[in-house]
């Protein structure tokens, strides 16, 4: 059986954002819903920006979303994540010089997309030695909205083989 295909259209009337004219744009109403979550997410959240930006690129690079992959918030680079601290969110960042609540972002990250039921009481309780309840429920539902957008522009298609990095600022998305 033959894989589905994608949606590679767009919407006729494009806007200039990155977002809204990919094929997200095509189901406007439902998607600025999302716009507006995102943004509560980056402004409203108990997790620290460059954390938060942290575990969306884990997602992204996990995904595989090149839009996703190539986007730097504003926000977490202002909060003091730079490129030297993003190429640390490859496998292998366990044995980086990344902080403990960083790797335990990313470990939890990692948790979420392969097994969400399968956090260890281990890595529970280590959490709760770097974030409060609250920060958990936090990053779980920024990533839970991170991995959704992402998935969803895999599965829509039309996404270039690469981008250059470029920087975002909440509310422009």
């Amino acid at each position: 059986m033959g894989h589905a295909s994608r949606i590679n259209s767009r919407p006729e009337r494009q806007t200039g954002h990155i977002v809204r004219d990919s094929a997200f744009g095509l189901a406007p109403d439902l998607l600025e819903p999302v716009v507006q979550l995102t943004n509560r997410i980056w402004t409203g959240s108990s997790v620290n920006p460059a954390l938060l930006e942290m575990v969306r690129l884990r997602n992204a690079r996990t995904v595989n979303c090149t839009i996703c992959k190539a986007t730097r918030y504003a926000q977490a680079k202002a909060d003091g994540l730079d490129e030297n601290k993003v190429g640390k969110v490859a496998d292998g960042y366990l044995d980086s010089d990344l902080s403990v609540r960083e790797k335990l972002a990313l470990e939890f990250t990692d948790v979420y997309l392969k097994n969400p039921a399968g956090a260890s009481p281990d890595l529970l309780a280590r959490l709760r030695t770097e974030f409060s309840d609250a920060q958990i429920a936090d990053m779980a539902v920024a990533l839970t909205t991170f991995h959704a957008m992402s998935r969803c522009a895999v599965s829509l298609g039309g996404l270039p083989e690469s981008l250059p990095v470029f920087e975002m600022s909440v509310p422009s998305i």
